[in-house]
């Protein structure tokens, strides 16, 4: 059963973790979106995220290869520097929380969701358990917490799900990914705060280097909201719950698809995704890849 398991991990401590893998001849190094190194081997794929400061372990072999490389508990567990919870000014106040699942799998659609909530509702939250969604190592739980999420009364939920064949026409008309997501952060944040006007922040992890390219995208919707970025958004509990809806959401439509398709549909774009999408294509034709996987990704260059 395919496992997924997401830590805590210094720089200084990945980078020697890098070092040990490229000398390892049982792993390959691959390509992998907005990541500092990823390598695949045991069955399971390493991929560490120098701006979010995390290191994630995805496939059959996750949870061996944590023994393998040794990763204590003290390592799996280490925080960042720990922050007071209102240690931003926007996250003691109501406010909007916007994220987004999909964008770096191959396979599916790009959800994103945004989540509205007051003093009360973030409460609330904090005693559903909501956290970032990769800290939650079970699909099942993120869709248990989600639904419970979606139950809880005078919290506003906006969702954006935006299939591949839909992805492919946007992405060719604006031929950048940071842009798409800025676009589509944009509707959803401009949605909730149409359905509660008194609502004055928004906060976003920060996907592009340059915050401008979301504030642009949300100042074209019209909007007038303070909108704040930050690497790790999702240590806020309404961003946090927007990431839950959101993967919740991605996983649902991936299992859905599979089933209809009668194919497998992993995550991520390792190299087992590619040798999916090629017996994909020789059951329904290189034509229908369009319905089922993000286009401009290199894996379709390989097949």
């Amino acid at each position: 059963m395919a496992g997924s398991y997401s830590l805590l991990m210094t720089s200084e401590t990945a980078r020697a973790l890098q070092r040990r893998l490229a000398g390892e001849p049982a792993f390959r190094e691959m390509s992998r979106p907005y990541a500092l190194f990823c390598y695949e081997g045991m069955e399971a794929s390493v991929t560490y995220y120098e701006k979010r400061g995390r290191l994630v372990l995805q496939g059959r072999g996750a949870e061996d290869l944590i023994n393998v490389l040794g990763l204590s508990e003290q390592e799996q567990t280490k925080p960042q520097k720990k922050t007071s919870p209102h240690a931003y000014p926007e996250e003691s106040l109501p406010h909007i929380g916007v994220d987004e699942s999909g964008k770096g799998d191959y396979f599916g659609p790009l959800v994103v969701a945004g989540v509205y909530a007051d003093e009360s509702g973030m409460k609330k939250l904090a005693e559903l358990g909501c956290r970032d969604s990769k800290q939650i190592h079970s699909d099942e739980q993120v869709a248990r917490i989600a639904a419970a999420v979606e139950g809880v009364s005078g919290i506003e939920i906006e969702l954006l799900c935006i299939g591949p064949q839909r992805y492919n026409d946007l992405y060719e008309r604006i031929g950048n990914l940071n842009r798409l997501l800025a676009w589509g952060h944009a509707r959803v944040i401009s949605a909730l705060h149409a359905r509660v006007p008194s609502c004055s922040q928004a906060l976003s992890d920060q996907f592009a280097s340059n915050e401008m390219v979301l504030s642009r995208a949300l100042a074209a919707t019209g909007v007038s909201i303070h909108l704040h970025q930050r690497p790790r958004a999702e240590e806020d509990i309404v961003v946090a719950a927007a990431s839950i809806i959101a993967r919740s959401h991605f996983v649902g439509w991936m299992r859905r698809a599979a089933r209809a398709a009668q194919c497998e549909f992993p995550l991520g774009c390792a190299p087992h995704v590619l040798s999916a999408a090629r017996v994909f294509v020789q059951k329904h034709g290189r034509d229908r890849l369009r319905d089922v996987a993000k286009l401009h990704f290199k894996l379709t260059a390989q097949l």
